[in-house]
């Protein structure tokens, strides 16, 4: 994926949204650099597949050469996508005055000449961008939406849940955006068969989702997590994280927490399982 665009049209914002879906990202590249990344990426040993470059005026001469590097890539059968960012020049003038930085192409002459020559520049890539996306009036975080729309749709789908299991007698989480505690439900600690097992058994899992208000727990917190998932996505927060406590976190919270993983994902979200007290036993 190619990250391109005006100066000041929030190129940097584009691009630490885009490497939090899970691209490979690079700043600044000279475009030449891109062919002998790809070959990297299309190595059997690379682990990289979803390279993003943004590449701009700041190439200077290099940039001269995207138009060949492209075509290129082209013939190789290589997948690319341009996305490009544009803003109108008085909000661009705002935005440079605000950072009293000068513009690449000023070379000190008016900030508008180099605004005016980098859109000339840019005027036949734009034509070929997959995407263009004007934030003129667009907050960073309204940006990084549009951006996630474009690439992974709207609305719940483009948040994703982690959920981990831990023991209140181990101190509370930090990291948490919310946290469940599940110590009313009956402690398979108590029952010596279940004893040494963990919430990942079946044994221990069937225990405590058969106990009396497991179900209608986990069916009302589901709908109370998929509404602030809602809200997560509108607000341009994608990620978030949910903590499932009982007394020791090895039986109660790990059972309810993937009990609630595998309802997430029924919603078509995204959702990871962790036990932290799991670990601490192990060690």
């Amino acid at each position: 994926m190619l990250i391109t665009g005006m100066s000041g049209a929030g190129r940097s914002q584009a691009a630490n949204s885009i490497e939090d879906m899970g691209w490979y990202v690079i700043d600044n590249l000279p475009p030449k650099m891109l062919i002998p990344l790809v070959d990297m990426m299309t190595t059997s040993a690379s682990k990289v597949h979803k390279l993003a470059a943004v590449i701009d005026v700041r190439s200077r001469t290099y940039f001269d050469d995207l138009s060949a590097v492209l075509s290129h890539l082209d013939d190789l059968g290589v997948r690319t996508r341009i996305i490009f960012l544009d803003a109108s020049n008085e909000v661009l003038i705002k935005r440079y005055e605000s950072v009293r930085r000068p513009h690449p192409l000023q070379r000190g002459n008016r900030l508008i000449d180099g605004i005016e020559e980098e859109r000339a520049l840019l005027a036949s890539l734009k034509e070929r961008a997959d995407t263009v996306i004007d934030t003129s009036g667009l907050s960073i975080h309204q940006l990084s939406t549009h951006l996630y729309e474009a690439l992974l749709g709207a609305g719940p789908s483009t948040v994703t849940v982690h959920i981990f299991s831990f023991g209140f007698k181990y101190g509370m989480p930090l990291d948490a955006d919310f946290v469940a505690d599940v110590r009313f439900l009956p402690n398979p600690y108590w029952v010596p068969s279940l004893r040494e097992l963990t919430g990942q058994d079946e044994a221990v899992s069937d225990y405590v989702l058969s106990s009396e208000g497991a179900e209608d727990f986990l069916e009302a917190y589901e709908r109370a997590i998929m509404i602030a998932v809602k809200g997560y996505a509108q607000e341009d927060k994608h990620f978030m994280t949910i903590g499932f406590g009982c007394t020791g976190g090895q039986h109660r919270s790990v059972a309810m927490s993937l009990a609630l993983a595998d309802r997430l994902k029924t919603q078509g979200l995204e959702v990871t399982v962790s036990a932290r007290e799991l670990r601490r036993q192990r060690s």
